[in-house]
């Protein structure tokens, strides 16, 4: 039997489906726009890409791409914790720069935080991110 066949008149995903939870904290600078700073899927919680926000005034901190990189993972820290994960569960990462010949900055900071067994991660070049950051990283826990 088919689910048009039986006697729900409602799709099957609407059976199953569990809501998104979003995780919010108030130690974070509000997101830039209609978005949540994560969300959580069952056991599994999606960061949003974060800029290097500084939680008090919102507004992107000034300095290099490796201090821009510090404050996100101070901000990605805050959220995992608001969703009791740390860097520790993080199984992907998706790192956006403004400029690819920064990349080397960019990951001396990335690997203070991280230890072996790496998480998965792809790193590409954009052309411009909020605010004027030069870096953004979002991160997928388990």
């Amino acid at each position: 039997m088919t689910v048009s066949q039986s006697h729900h008149h409602r799709p099957l995903t609407h059976i199953y489906y569990m809501p998104l939870k979003p995780i919010t904290s108030d130690r974070l600078a509000k997101p830039a726009g209609p978005f949540s700073p994560a969300v959580r899927d069952g056991d599994r919680v999606y960061a949003s890409g974060q800029v290097a926000q500084d939680p008090a005034t919102g507004k992107l901190i000034t300095g290099s791409v490796g201090d821009q990189t510090e404050q996100i993972f101070r901000n990605l820290k805050v959220i995992l914790e608001a969703a009791d994960k740390s860097l520790a569960d993080v199984v992907k990462v998706n790192v956006y720069l403004t400029d690819i010949k920064r990349f080397t900055e960019m990951n001396e900071v990335y690997a203070r935080h991280f230890l072996a067994p790496y998480p998965a991660r792809t790193t590409v070049a954009v052309a411009a991110l909020p605010l004027g950051a030069e870096v953004e990283i979002e991160m997928i826990a388990s």
